[in-house]
């Protein structure tokens, strides 16, 4: 410190000039204290940069997802009327039907359910079908020819020139399909995509009562300027129709649009992590002030005012926030090109990493707000300390009543939080809730660290040792770290836990089929006329008929007397085809939670509908309202007479809709059946032998679809591992910080516990004992916060029960006690090679 304090007309200069010469001897310190929301800032760097990145290749890569300039698309029938319209657009149209299918590969005998594309004409116009050989694509419909999936061709050890069976036809595999124009690898691993010309389907005999087809016209225009007008003109009409418009412009903000989910998510994630580190900033800044107590009352007896004591600390912890916001930066634009390694199955667009620059300016201006803001409670304080500090230190308190600025501090931290989660979400009210959770789980973490301190205080018993009364005194000694390890641990630990109880949750919800009652075999398109024949298939391979429903499809015409078109909130009931049942009596997987269940009827007798209580609510239908359904033809008034609450996970046919017995038995109608197959071997031989002899029946394999399933939440688990892995690291970074904070502190007590006749091995003991149960309470803490947490989302969102895994949860508990004992006991070793003459010696 210099010898004389400038009395008047401060310049930043002389302010800049002290902050360096007071930080020589703390920088490392000041580096770890803000080094806690470097990789907060790195997360979000590198969802922001990300982000950015995917929306300009969607951008520019939203001509190749489309693949035409207009796409037309229907799951109905198309009226002579709306095809004459049809072949009236464009400069160039191709057309291709979409539908589910098996096929039966003639070499090795393997079959499998696909979705099969017979498609007519040049599309896509912009991009390509990717396929092995590279000419496959353009030569396929000129003759019996078909492309196969790639994920198809390895499980089957299948090769170009083989042939498969699709319905009553063999094609010849012209070309492996790599990918083709919007699709992802995820996409194709579940559902693999077959090509055949549309000119065969007919040949196949593959299309028959109840079958789902998807029907899309692709347009390509000499000049398509005009496009979306035509399409925003005729929307009307296109919707009577049940035809669904895409563009370019349409598909971009889509795509963009089915991202922002996952981007949220990503943010949120790092905003989570930083708020960790702000935690660690603002409890680390306290303890370094309070141990810069007597250096701010001697600045403050030679006549520096209290103001420029405030801004010495407050440039310091500016340049110390902009280091850290600039390493967070340039990590989080490194990490950026990992996150397309992640999420490439889940992509649609082939990403080009490049530094964004808006995203690395909003990372730094990120850094600096939460670096200061975050410390301004603790700086803050300085502008009350006391000349008298400096000969009363033991005794003066660097603040009375308290300051309405520190208020404001808190408020505007409040309003940071609530703002920047606004931005990420999609309504005030998620906003607010999340931000809620969020605070309530802070406030319940400093309650239980508060209520720890009070109770270890209170009964500790005076006949423990003496190094569990000292190990347990540290807990609330001064300059404790109880609060900030159980907020940061604990938070860090609920975020983690709650992450793998929610991964749980949905597994166990995809996996209730492993029991040995349970189906893992569907069969469904099944004809009347083929009903018997294939039961006495089943029959011979010794399997079990199980859950044998028939399948109506139709359409609600009105609802209440209101049709689609003057029904203007409530389009969505009218457009998409329903599949319902007919039944005289409940599954074990309804009940019925409103109303009154009639299980058959008389002719010329009211007919009482049962509606699935969720999908009432979506289309708005309350008990007694009338719907008019249109049964392929036939309409059929009906009246709501109950509401059912249908268990979907359970492995059987549910349905939305279910009609008493009496009225549908003579509707066009196909079959579902269900069975179970024992070994894998015997599924294969059992498909095979159903493709062969109905070749429109397919076969959903469960077993399988639950593999694919378990594939696909892995991957997802290991992107939500990744995001919470910047958590996991930030809270242990907050851990050492917390640790070295005190690190003075803990020298002093060391060594008088030394210079009294402590050994080594004690005082490591007694460190020991404080990290131990430090770590069991925050981890405990965190995990009690992730159950509840948890058990609240298994209810009231998956719809699902909530039990938690023993023994994960058990080693997850002892990993997070561990780290922290470890990290605590390794970093405060170096303390007992202090000697205990240093004590004597004053610190500079």
């Amino acid at each position: 410190m210099p010898n004389q304090i400038p009395k008047q007309n401060i310049k930043f200069s002389w302010l800049f000039k002290m902050a360096w010469r007071d930080s020589r001897k703390n920088r490392s310190r000041l580096l770890l204290f803000i080094s806690s929301i470097v990789l907060g800032i790195a997360a979000l760097v590198a969802v922001y940069s990300f982000k950015d990145n995917l929306q300009r290749d969607i951008d520019s890569q939203a001509k190749e997802l489309t693949g035409a300039d207009l796409v037309l698309d229907s799951r109905k029938g198309v009226s002579k009327a709306m095809q004459k319209m049809l072949d009236t657009l464009g400069d160039d149209r191709s057309q291709e039907k979409t539908f589910a299918s098996m096929i039966y590969f003639q070499k090795g005998g393997g079959s499998r359910l696909v979705q099969m594309k017979a498609l007519q004409g040049k599309y896509p116009y912009y991009g390509i079908i990717e396929t092995i050989p590279a000419k496959a694509a353009d030569g396929f419909q000129n003759d019996q020819y078909a492309l196969v999936d790639q994920t198809l061709m390895l499980q089957f050890g299948a090769k170009v020139g083989d042939s498969v069976k699709v319905g009553e036809l063999n094609f010849k595999i012209l070309g492996t399909l790599i990918k083709a124009p919007g699709q992802t690898g995820i996409a194709s691993s579940v559902a693999p995509t077959v090509y055949i010309p549309l000119k065969y389907l007919d040949k196949t005999n593959l299309i028959k009562t109840g079958s789902r087809i998807n029907n899309k016209f692709y347009y390509r225009y000499n000049d398509p300027s005009g496009v979306d007008e035509w399409v925003k003109k005729n929307e009307p009409k296109l919707e009577k129709e049940g035809f669904d418009a895409d563009t370019v412009e349409s598909r971009k903000e889509q795509t963009g649009r089915s991202f922002k989910d996952v981007n949220r998510f990503l943010a949120l994630s790092g905003f989570i992590a930083l708020l960790l580190g702000c935690v660690g900033v603002g409890s680390a800044i306290h303890v370094y002030i309070q141990e810069k107590l007597s250096a701010i009352a001697t600045l403050r007896c030679l006549g520096l005012k209290s103001r420029h004591a405030f801004l010495i600390y407050l440039v310091q912890i500016f340049f110390i926030g902009l280091i850290a916001a600039l390493l967070g930066s340039i990590l989080g634009t490194a990490i950026q090109f990992l996150l397309p390694l992640v999420l490439k199955d889940f992509l649609p667009v082939e990403i080009t990493m490049q530094v964004s620059w808006p995203a690395v300016g909003q990372g730094i201006l990120l850094g600096l707000i939460i670096s200061i803001l975050f410390a301004l409670p603790s700086l803050l304080a300085v502008r009350k300390i006391s000349p008298l500090n400096a000969i009363r230190i033991s005794f003066e308190k660097a603040g009375g009543k308290r300051d309405p600025l520190t208020w404001l501090v808190y408020i505007l931290m409040a309003a940071f939080v609530t703002g920047f989660t606004h931005l990420q979400m999609k309504t005030w009210v998620q906003t607010l809730a999340f931000t809620l959770s969020i605070g309530i789980a802070f406030i319940l973490l400093i309650v239980l660290s508060k209520l720890l301190m009070f109770l270890v205080k209170k009964l500790l018993p005076k006949s423990s040792s003496y190094l569990w009364r000292q190990g347990f005194a540290n807990l609330y000694r001064p300059n404790n770290q109880t609060l900030m390890l159980t907020v940061s641990i604990g938070l860090s630990t609920a975020f983690i836990c709650t992450l793998f109880f929610v991964q749980g949750i949905l597994m166990n919800r995809v996996t209730l089929s492993s029991g040995s009652n349970q189906p893992n075999m569907v069969m469904f398109d099944i004809q009347n006329t083929q009903k018997e024949g294939l039961d006495s298939l089943t029959k011979a391979f010794k399997l079990p008929l199980m859950n044998q429903v028939p399948v109506i499809t139709m359409r609600i015409e009105e609802i209440n007397g209101k049709k689609a078109n003057a029904d203007t909130n409530n389009r969505r009931a009218y457009r998409n085809e329903i599949r319902a049942t007919y039944q005289d009596s409940l599954t074990a997987a309804e009940k019925i939670v409103e109303g009154k269940w009639i299980g058959r009827i008389k002719s010329g007798e009211t007919i009482y509908i049962s509606l699935d209580q969720r999908y009432a609510q979506q289309i708005n239908v309350g008990l007694n309202d009338k719907i008019l359904f249109n049964v392929q033809g036939m309409m059929i008034p009906t009246v709501v007479g109950s509401f059912r609450e249908v268990n979907w996970s359970k492995m059987q046919t549910n349905f939305r809709v279910v009609f008493p017995a009496g009225v549908l038995e003579e509707a066009p109608q196909f079959h579902v059946l269900m069975t179970r197959v024992s070994t894998s071997e015997m599924s294969a031989k059992f498909q095979g032998e159903v493709v062969q002899k109905f070749p429109n029946v397919s076969v959903i394999d469960l077993d399988l679809v639950l593999k694919l399933l378990d594939e696909l939440l892995s991957k997802i688990g290991f992107v939500i591992q990744f995001m919470a892995g910047f958590s996991m690291v930030t809270g242990w970074i907050v851990l050492i910080s917390a640790v070295l904070t005190s690190k003075n502190q803990r020298i002093k007590e060391s060594i008088l516990l030394r210079t009294m006749g402590a050994s080594r091995k004690q005082i490591l003991a007694i460190n020991a004992i404080e990290y131990f149960f430090l770590g069991a309470f925050a981890a405990g803490a965190g995990l009690i916060l992730a159950l509840g947490g948890s058990w609240a989302l298994a209810k009231f969102t998956f719809d699902a029960n909530f039990v938690p895994p023993f023994v994960p949860t058990l080693l997850l508990f002892g990993s997070v006690m561990l780290i922290v004992v470890v990290t605590g006991v390794l970093s405060t070793r170096s303390i007992l090679n202090q000697p205990p003459l240093k004590i004597l010696r004053t610190e500079g």
